[in-house]
């Protein structure tokens, strides 16, 4: 498909799930209503919670987790291309995975891809963060093949690894998915930035639906869900900080246009330190 509509959900999701999926399902039918065929929500859409045993409480294996189940019968209801940011998928008593889903019109699983990079840093006195010891990194990077395009499956803190993106980008991704609960710190100082140099270097569209706001466990995140043409241009982005839609047209003719202009991916060679 040349050109349909994309939609990012941007949320403030909390610590009772049932709460999440509601206002969820409420943004992602706002979205297909206003003519969206690809809708995407944001990193840990269905819960955001920062203590490891209320996580633990809550969260569920794949095959029983209620939001999934949600989700997949909205997308068929809707007969949209839905894009679950993640969820907190229980593997074991000890870890669970920050898993996205690809989920089509039909309401089947697409693709899913765990998150490669922990959180693992000390930003400042109020932001230490040790996803591994919570999360077990994914090992896979995911390239999903649909009607709409390749979609390139990313999560959050992955945008500081640029070997990612342009794998999936060389691999032929048209499209590259980046939802996220960025602090409030880190994305005033690199959220924009780094998103447009994920696009302009890889000539892809990125789509980076967001957390947005001060949250129930404490935390505050930056918000701003951005749609970015493969020129690095702004085409989508929410206007306050409150949970809402942001809807931009998506025309891979673009893709192929940057990529004529400037070639990089074509020119880069192996690095040898001397």
């Amino acid at each position: 498909m040349a050109s349909f509509k994309a939609a990012c959900v941007q949320m403030c999701s909390g610590m009772d799930p049932a709460a999440n999926i509601e206002a969820a399902s409420a943004l992602i039918r706002r979205a297909a209503a206003a003519g969206a065929q690809l809708v995407t929500t944001p990193e840990m859409t269905s819960l955001l919670v920062r203590k490891r045993e209320q996580l633990f409480a809550l969260a569920h294996p794949e095959a029983s987790d209620p939001a999934l189940a949600v989700f997949r019968e909205l997308a068929a209801k809707l007969g949209i291309h839905l894009l679950i940011g993640s969820l907190a998928i229980k593997l074991s008593a000890k870890r669970c995975a920050n898993r996205s889903f690809l989920i089509g019109p039909d309401g089947e699983i697409l693709a899913h891809y765990d998150k490669l990079h922990m959180f693992d840093v000390d930003v400042d006195e109020n932001n230490r963060w040790q996803e591994s010891t919570t999360y077990q990194a994914g090992d896979t990077a995911c390239l999903a093949q649909t009607p709409l395009g390749q979609i390139g499956l990313t999560i959050c803190y992955d945008v500081r690894f640029p070997a990612l993106y342009a794998a999936l980008a060389q691999a032929g991704a048209d499209i590259l998915t980046v939802p996220a609960a960025f602090t409030a710190v880190t994305g005033e100082a690199h959220w924009h930035t780094l998103l447009r140099a994920r696009a302009i270097e890889t000539g892809c569209f990125v789509i980076a639906p967001a957390q947005s706001g001060r949250h129930e466990d404490g935390r505050e995140t930056y918000g701003h869900s951005l749609i970015i043409n493969p020129w690095g241009d702004i085409i989508g982005e929410t206007d306050t900080s409150e949970a809402g839609i942001v809807v931009a047209e998506i025309d891979l003719e673009q893709v192929s246009e940057a990529r004529t202009r400037i070639p990089s991916l074509q020119h880069g060679r192996e690095i040898r330190l001397g």
